[in-house]
């Protein structure tokens, strides 16, 4: 039960800030065409991307009970299985993006990563603070 309620909390986050993401920052910016650079695509999707997943894996992870967030691996599997659902399913429905050599799927990659990192720090973090 506790998993459940983290990735809810986790889904709700990344929902949220990725549709404000893609009505504010991307439908604006960027626009039908896509992007025509690697700093466009930088500035206005892989770091707003990262926010978003910072915050998901963040709150997913600050909802996790005690004793299994002392768990390591429950704890990282509470706050990571959402944005790395999210990664597969964009990549499911991408299949463009797939092709090992492509660039889009290693930054997207990374950021996944960066991302659940960060994320998982700031609630080392802020549970330090608590303390």
């Amino acid at each position: 039960m506790a998993l459940i309620r983290s990735w809810a909390v986790g889904v709700l986050v990344l929902v949220v800030t990725e549709f404000i993401q893609v009505s504010a920052v991307y439908d604006k910016v960027v626009g039908p065409e896509g992007v025509d650079s690697f700093g466009t695509a930088l500035a206005f999707v892989h770091i707003p991307n990262l926010f978003c997943v910072v915050l998901a894996t963040w709150a997913a992870a600050r909802v996790h009970p005690q004793p299994w967030r002392h768990v390591p691996v429950h704890h990282v599997a509470a706050a990571c299985a959402v944005p790395a659902a999210g990664q597969l399913l964009v990549l499911s429905l991408r299949p463009d993006v797939v092709s090992v050599s492509s660039l889009a799927l290693w930054m997207s990659t990374g950021v996944l990563l960066a991302g659940c990192s960060m994320g998982l720090l700031l609630d080392k973090w802020w549970e330090g603070r608590e303390a």
